[in-house]
């Protein structure tokens, strides 16, 4: 319900892109009624939608027999607006101090069918009378239903929404069960949604993770001027990354949006534990201790401080 009121995308939207519109009626169904017997997969929409506009009335003037009958094309054309719709009036109505406009219409007999709309007698501005019928042929239309476009190309979307299951299983077995549908080549299908923007997230975070990393070890090579002791904090940074993957096992969390930013926070804290172990380190040894003592010491000193602030 939240989603509905704030306009976001659906988890699960499967898009159908064809120019034959008979095909993607057939199909869509097709689609719906597969996925919805996917446990989890819930609400499934085949992107049908059955709301109809219209019926609409074509008129067509024959400029011809109306300059013979004394009209002109433009003087049908706004009689038979006036028919429907009205016109309004040049002059408006005052009314406490206020203006109005006025629509003159047609009486409701004149419109109350096509056959009464033909026999509605009109008269041109020279005095000269004619029905409707008589100048003009006018074609009723259906009713049409909604016509969905992505990127200019026509299209229909099976949408559903999840209930129990996280989004990468579901869409998995989503993509399965619609390959085993075997649709036609002439049907493009792509799959948008809340799992595309997941997919386009996920790749804009990769991305600043690398930049992470490379920027964590430009400010650790100006702290130490060496490589040695950069690569060895940016190794402990990433091998720790295992232990984001086991807590989210232990724990049952899906690696979401959420977790991504955490494991990018965790390259950034434990690159500053290494700061203040190898600043220990480099303390100690400078005072005179053997190498092992002074990773010992260390590791002692400096526990305290990195248990408070990774905590």
């Amino acid at each position: 319900m939240i989603g509905d009121l704030t306009s976001a995308p659906q988890p699960i939207e499967i898009k159908l892109f064809s120019s034959n519109a008979a095909l993607l009626g057939e199909w869509a169904p097709r689609v719906a009624t597969a996925i919805e017997k996917i446990p989890g997969v819930v609400d499934v929409l085949n992107g049908i939608d059955n709301t109809i506009s219209g019926p609409a009335i074509i008129f067509q003037v024959d400029p011809m027999v109306a300059a013979r009958s004394g009209f002109t094309p433009e003087e049908v054309a706004v009689d038979a607006a006036a028919i429907l719709g009205g016109e309004e009036a040049v002059t408006p109505v005052i009314a406490h101090d206020r203006a109005f406009a006025i629509r003159v219409r047609f009486p409701t007999a004149s419109r109350a069918s096509l056959e009464a709309m033909k026999n509605t007698l009109l008269t041109s501005g020279s005095g000269r009378t004619a029905t409707l019928g008589s100048l003009a042929s006018l074609t009723e239309l259906p009713g049409q239903n909604e016509i969905r476009r992505e990127n200019l190309q026509r299209d229909v979307a099976v949408t559903a929404r999840l209930e129990g299951r996280d989004l990468g299983s579901a869409v998995q077995e989503v993509k399965k069960t619609v390959a085993r549908l075997k649709i036609p080549a002439t049907i493009r299908v792509e799959y948008g949604g809340t799992y595309q923007e997941q997919q386009r997230s996920f790749h804009d975070l990769v991305v600043v993770l690398g930049l992470a990393v490379v920027l964590v070890f430009i400010v650790l090579l100006f702290e130490f001027r060496s490589f040695a002791a950069p690569l060895a904090i940016l190794s402990s940074a990433l091998l720790s990354t295992a232990g984001v993957f086991f807590a989210l096992l232990i724990t049952r969390t899906t690696f979401n949006i959420s977790s991504f930013m955490g494991l990018i926070m965790v390259v950034g804290i434990v690159a500053k534990n290494g700061i203040l172990l190898l600043d220990a380190d480099q303390k100690y040894r400078g005072l005179g201790l053997p190498l092992e003592e002074a990773m010992v010491q260390a590791g002692r000193r400096r526990l305290r401080p990195i248990l408070m602030t990774a905590l």
